[in-house]
């Protein structure tokens, strides 16, 4: 891949990413507190795992990328026990993350990185996975929500929880994103 393939990915990539992290926060924010600990079955993750799950896995990715790089996985703070906490975590994580993204070099994106030995590829393509991680689980965490008790919202259009053009004033009033 050529530094500007690569630069082209992460212009690409980057507003996908962005859109995709604001639909996941908000699938985050509406697990009840008191739910949290649902699993639909006993090999199931609970709500709480699948969250915690994507806000490391997805911030592991990004600084492989911003590093060249995979290091160990970091837990959340002790004090993120509940999926708002995880919800506000992962914005703030993601939010310090994305300036760092867009600063990248051609060259840095475009170098080969390894993954556990698995596979080799631009340091970019790990925005993609990421993209693709968070999405399959938030699908997951959002199955989760009706037997929980909580309503589903609008993850690209319309839920039948919150239908779209939404009404106004309530936090879903901005188009849908582009996809």
């Amino acid at each position: 891949m050529t530094p500007e393939h690569a630069q082209f990915l992460l212009h690409f990539l980057l507003p996908q990413l962005e859109s995709e992290q604001s639909i996941t926060q908000k699938i985050f924010t509406v697990v009840p507190r008191e739910k949290q600990d649902y699993a639909p079955a006993p090999k199931s993750k609970t709500a709480f795992e699948i969250a915690r799950h994507i806000a490391i896995t997805e911030s592991w990715l990004l600084d492989a990328v911003i590093r060249g790089g995979f290091e160990e996985i970091a837990p959340l703070p002790a004090a993120v026990d509940t999926c708002q906490r995880i919800a506000a975590w992962y914005a703030e994580n993601f939010r310090r993350r994305v300036p760092m993204l867009r600063e990248l070099s051609g060259g840095h994106l475009a170098t080969p990185v390894d993954f556990l030995g698995l596979r080799q590829d631009p340091a970019v393509c790990y925005l993609n996975i990421a993209i693709r991680h968070s999405v399959h689980h938030r699908g997951q965490l959002s199955a989760y929500l009706r037997p929980m008790g909580a309503k589903v919202p609008a993850i690209y259009v319309e839920s039948a929880d919150e239908p779209y053009p939404a009404e106004e004033g309530s936090p879903s009033s901005a188009p849908p994103p582009c996809f």
